[in-house]
């Protein structure tokens, strides 16, 4: 059992009926904003579900029982107050999903495990107190998404900027030493994802304007340049924290 500010209890007969079937036919576990202080021990009685939620909560430590959920593809733990993660949490062989933004972590307190998970696709770490990034998490060969926005981060080791898949990088608001290449550790991922190349006499009137006027503006929005008295602002760039969106659905691949 595990008791929340108010006293609430979470039991066996309340974690059964917090289960969920994703559209995609999976279990999942959801026991986010539950005010949880600590990890309830009956939901190891449930260790064969395929997801595992409890974001928003107050958790300041995961034990290392978290290896019994083998089964697991989708963890998130994103916005408590985790101060470090259990060694164990390398032995989740089929996540592949990990979201841990908006805690405590520090980059001493990142476990030698995660460089175990091989078959992980997503990565969160943003919204904690890292100073550094592992160069050993470039054994994450498999990674296409990490997040790493609002740490303390001066620089990204090529060996995490360079991994083969990787697609999304987010390393916005962070100290990087030389401020010029910020812009660069951001977005140093650019790829392009899907690529269409018709010749114009093949497009009728409608769907060629359409296209010169989409090329027109994408050419305004290169060349205008931010005010410097002015914050710049990110709307296209997703935080998924617990103030930003209740509902975590852009960063989980369905």
């Amino acid at each position: 059992k595990a008791k929340g500010p108010k006293g609430k209890k979470i039991t066996l007969k309340t974690a059964k009926k917090s289960i969920r079937i994703t559209l995609d036919g999976r279990r999942r576990l959801d026991l986010s904003k539950m005010g949880i202080t600590t990890f309830p021990k009956c939901i190891l009685k449930l260790a064969d579900v395929d997801e595992l939620d409890l974001s928003r909560n107050m958790l300041k430590k995961i034990p290392n029982s978290i290896q019994k959920f083998q089964n697991l593809r989708w963890l998130d733990l994103h916005s408590n107050q985790l101060e470090e993660l259990p060694e164990a949490i390398g032995t989740l062989q089929n996540l592949f999903y990990l979201n841990i933004c908006n805690n405590k972590l520090t980059t001493k307190n990142l476990p030698e495990g995660l460089n175990l998970l091989k078959n992980l696709h997503i990565l969160n770490l943003g919204l904690n107190c890292l100073d550094s990034i592992p160069t050993s998490l470039g054994a994450l060969k498999e990674l296409n998404e990490i997040g790493l926005f609002d740490n303390a981060l001066t620089t990204i080791p090529n060996s995490v900027k360079k991994l083969p898949k990787l697609k999304k990088l987010n390393a916005e608001r962070n100290p990087f030493l030389d401020s010029t290449k910020q812009e660069e550790h951001a977005d140093s991922i650019k790829r392009i994802e899907t690529l269409h190349l018709v010749q114009e006499k093949d497009l009728c009137s409608s769907c060629l304007k359409m296209c010169m006027d989409e090329r027109d503006m994408l050419n305004k929005l290169t060349n205008v340049r931010p005010s410097p008295s002015k914050k710049p602002s990110f709307p296209l760039l997703l935080t998924p924290n617990s103030t930003a969106k209740d509902n975590q659905e852009e960063w989980r691949l369905r």
